[in-house]
């Protein structure tokens, strides 16, 4: 079969190797859409260590061949967190934070292929009228979920999301289906404001000096906002949620932090009372439930493809992620194209 092997940092190249065969209790897909993530982008740089060669790809989405409980021909996504079953954080119901487990694409190989393995498990059936070309979404919603699962929002409270771009602007949809407002969105991009008030948020802002007094305003006498989701990853933006966030309230740190130090406002942390709220990846029940608010038409993951390309273009498609294109939220590989 055909597959995208990755070979060193920035190298990757299509090669002709051996199909997988599933062993007991795996699955056998034949992959037919696949998103590139930025943990994927990471491991193309080298940012993400992986031992070479290696397929990446962890949003895959198709259609069973064998294996599993699951029928020939039936469509499905794959949840590319594995995990041993037996750990004492699985027999927790943690199995997301299996110490023996890890990511398909990034530990194991992955569905930048013609078909892929997976713990049959870890292979969840989709609707057979959900569009194959959204469908690879429901893997990063999950995590969004996942996480405002744990920060408990409450319908009223007021939600401040720094950063839309593809989890950003899912955790605005999320925030909503769960009764927050307002929901706030913060970005540079205009377009992107413009995109996230067309997909329920109440009130958009730039960055700036402006940015708390506009809070406030909208936060009245509260003082802040009850929960800022950060998904942009960056340790200056967490420390100006500290100070946007009111007393009492939630941090959401979602974006991933490569930094090993740096400066926050630590007293501010304390004096506010600020409760900070981590997440990792996603649980398996949070697959059926994404899968429900996509069916329902309560997120709208389609207006989030901004690019589609066929799994030959991926070079082409990694490197506009690289260069930082800021015309890009989501890429979608077309196996069949």
């Amino acid at each position: 079969m055909k597959a995208m092997m990755l070979t060193a940092p920035k190298a990757v190249s299509p090669e002709d190797v051996d199909m997988p065969e599933p062993g007991p209790d795996e699955t056998l897909i034949r992959v037919t859409k696949t998103g590139i993530c930025g943990t994927d982008l990471k491991i193309f740089q080298g940012g993400i260590p992986v031992d070479y060669p290696r397929i990446m790809g962890h949003e895959s989405v198709g259609e069973v061949i064998s294996g599993g409980n699951l029928a020939p021909g039936t469509p499905v996504i794959v949840d590319p967190a594995y995990y041993c079953g037996s750990c004492y954080n699985c027999r927790d119901g943690q199995t997301h934070l299996c110490p023996n487990g890890g990511l398909i694409g990034r530990d194991v190989e992955g569905g930048f292929a013609e078909y892929m393995v997976a713990p049959s498990r870890n292979v969840h059936a989709l609707p057979k009228d959900m569009d194959p070309g959204v469908a690879p979404l429901i893997q990063p919603m999950t995590t969004c979920l996942h996480a405002q699962r744990k920060a408990n929002i409450f319908p009223g409270e007021a939600v401040l999301v720094y950063g839309l771009g593809v989890t950003g602007l899912l955790h605005v949809q999320l925030a909503k289906a769960h009764g927050a407002y307002p929901v706030i969105g913060v970005t540079r991009s205009e377009w992107k404001r413009d995109l996230a008030r067309e997909l329920g948020a109440d009130f958009t802002f730039a960055p700036g000096e402006n940015l708390k007094e506009q809070i406030l305003e909208v936060t009245g006498d509260k003082g802040g906002v009850d929960l800022v989701i950060e998904s942009v990853g960056q340790l200056p933006i967490l420390a100006e949620a500290i100070e946007l966030v009111r007393l009492g309230g939630r941090i959401l740190p979602f974006g991933i932090y490569t930094q090993t130090q740096g400066e926050l406002p630590f007293y501010n942390l304390y004096f506010k009372e600020i409760q900070v709220v981590n997440a990792r990846v996603a649980k398996p029940e949070d697959y059926p439930a994404c899968v429900d608010f996509v069916e329902r038409g309560v997120v709208d993951l389609k207006p989030l493809i901004t690019h589609n390309f066929s799994l030959d273009e991926i070079n082409k498609a990694l490197d506009m992620l690289d260069g930082g294109d800021s015309s890009c939220i989501k890429i979608i590989l077309d196996h069949a194209a």
